[in-house]
């Protein structure tokens, strides 16, 4: 079964538009996972112009499902991390001033940072997934830093979904594959939405976890977070 994992980062940001606490980070994350949501994804980055560090502390007490704590390496978020204790991290080379993710690691260039990095937090007892873009070369390099899984960065087959999806899942196809082969648990995000989702679950074996946040909330505008929840997890039933 491929888990649901609802990305809260533009909840903050419309909280933090404003100031206060309206919209509740904090109760919009737990009633997601009341209406069906298999995990929880937060990205505090440096600036905190979403979620900020402090609601990353907030809500480990109280979560019941999966938490994922995406984010770049940096001595701070390690420091985040470590004292939270999620069920996963997924590392991700962002820099400081990027609107949003928009490449995968280099594990050749990075091998040795990013098994140090990797080592440190499977010391605590916590899931590690890289962040990769859909070539075979990078996900088999990822898999020798002892990583446990990596995320496929999934931009280019959903802006490529609408031309041609066959030719625009066929990298993540054998991406897939050979992450299995290396023994790879495996996650997808970025720009999966209610109309590409399903067919990408449906050609992408293995498929452990989405993480799915700007195109889910938007959604929910329309149609209402426990309905939007409903439509997505039906996308991972088939």
């Amino acid at each position: 079964m491929t888990k649901l994992s609802v990305n809260i980062n533009k909840v903050a940001t419309i909280r933090n538009a404003r100031g206060g606490n309206l919209p509740d980070v904090v109760k919009f994350a737990l009633d997601c996972e009341r209406f069906g949501a298999q995990g929880i994804t937060v990205h505090p980055r440096p600036d905190e112009r979403h979620i900020r560090y402090q609601d990353v502390y907030d809500l480990k007490p109280v979560l019941t499902e999966e938490f994922n704590i995406e984010g770049n390496p940096i001595p701070r978020f390690i420091e985040l991390v470590k004292a939270v204790q999620p069920a996963q991290v997924t590392l991700v080379p962002d820099a400081e001033d990027v609107l949003t993710s928009n490449a995968g690691w280099d594990t050749v260039k990075h091998q040795s940072y990013l098994r140090d990095i990797v080592a440190q937090f499977k010391a605590c007892g916590i899931r590690v997934s890289i962040f990769v873009d859909a070539d075979p070369r990078m996900v088999e390099h990822a898999a020798t830093t002892g990583t446990d899984r990596v995320e496929l960065y999934t931009e280019s087959y959903a802006s490529g979904y609408a031309a041609n999806r066959e030719q625009a899942i066929a990298p993540f196809v054998e991406a897939a594959r050979v992450a299995h082969d290396c023994g790879l648990g495996l996650n997808a995000g970025h720009d999966l939405n209610l109309d590409n989702l399903r067919f990408f679950h449906q050609r992408i074996a293995h498929l452990d976890e989405v993480s799915i946040g700007h195109a889910l909330i938007s959604d929910a505008l329309y149609l209402g977070i426990e309905e939007t929840i409903r439509r997505y997890r039906a996308c991972l039933a088939d």
